[in-house]
């Protein structure tokens, strides 16, 4: 995906707003996935270092920060489609069709910006609570000091993530407009058909079960991600572990939908094996 979208990007003054959205997304999960790995790889050879104040608060802090940044990638994505596929006659949605290509590059950045403010406690100690963020506290007084840092920065935390609802919210809402619209496209379609295969119809098919998916991969990712967050499983404990397995097979599920339902993404896999199989010579 990233390298169709770079590909069509190159040697462009403007790029389209499609392109946009799934390179900043392909971006942020690939580094998620690099850094997850960098993280397993100092938990496992490099645990006394690991836990040390000002290294864990910079690992904890891009990781929260590529999460937040995945989920408005996301999100930017299915209102992207909605948009642009979606048949609605309100003045306001109008307005944002034909707006949509000078305010992506501003939407992207919001995002941004978004997700390093909700990042941003990540790198303080407050967040030393969580069990599957930071090394045990000391055995004095631990339950004291859990419950001051608590009652002490509680609002702040609430605060600072509760941005984290705001994707969701975009997502679930422009991905419902659009099956419906959709649906009510098909049914009018499917009621004037004429009994012979109809391309359009089917094309309209495939696009509501590739909405469906991808909206199920999103939910089922922010909810993994919210209770790892918000720390509601004990470590080391199985819903944790579906939680973990979650939040990286989402990911994969999502990308291999959009290369599904773009002939564009399909293509170049294609045309590079082609190339590696045609002799040389």
């Amino acid at each position: 995906i990233l390298a169709a979208s770079s590909s069509r990007c190159t040697g462009k003054k403007t790029w389209p707003s499609y392109d946009m959205i799934m390179i900043s997304l392909s971006l942020s999960r690939i580094t998620l996935q690099c850094w997850i790995i960098l993280d397993l790889f100092l938990t496992i050879f490099c645990e006394p270092s690991y836990f040390e104040e000002n290294l864990f608060g910079i690992i904890k802090t891009v990781y929260m920060f590529l999460n937040y940044s995945t989920l408005w990638f996301g999100a930017w994505l299915s209102v992207f489609y909605c948009i642009k596929v979606a048949s609605f006659t309100h003045s306001f949605f109008i307005w944002l069709k034909h707006r949509i290509a000078r305010l992506m590059p501003w939407m992207l950045l919001t995002s941004w910006l978004c997700s390093f403010t909700a990042a941003i406690p990540f790198a303080w100690d407050v967040y030393s609570v969580h069990s599957n963020f930071t090394a045990p506290l000391p055995m004095t007084n631990s339950s004291a000091m859990r419950t001051t840092r608590k009652d002490n920065m509680g609002l702040f935390i609430l605060l600072s993530n509760a941005g984290i609802g705001m994707p969701l919210i975009l997502s679930v809402l422009s991905s419902v407009l659009l099956i419906w619209s959709l649906w009510i496209h098909t049914r009018r379609m499917h009621n004037n058909a004429s009994g012979f295969r109809d391309p359009s119809l089917e094309a309209h098919m495939k696009a509501i079960k590739s909405v469906c998916s991808l909206l199920i991969l999103y939910i089922t990712y922010f909810i993994a991600f919210s209770f790892l967050v918000y720390d509601l499983f004990l470590r080391f404990s199985t819903p944790k572990s579906i939680c973990i397995a979650a939040m990286a097979a989402c990911p994969t599920g999502h990308t291999i939908v959009l290369i599904w339902s773009n002939p564009k993404f399909r293509e170049l896999p294609a045309r590079i094996w082609h190339f590696t199989m045609c002799p040389v010579g």
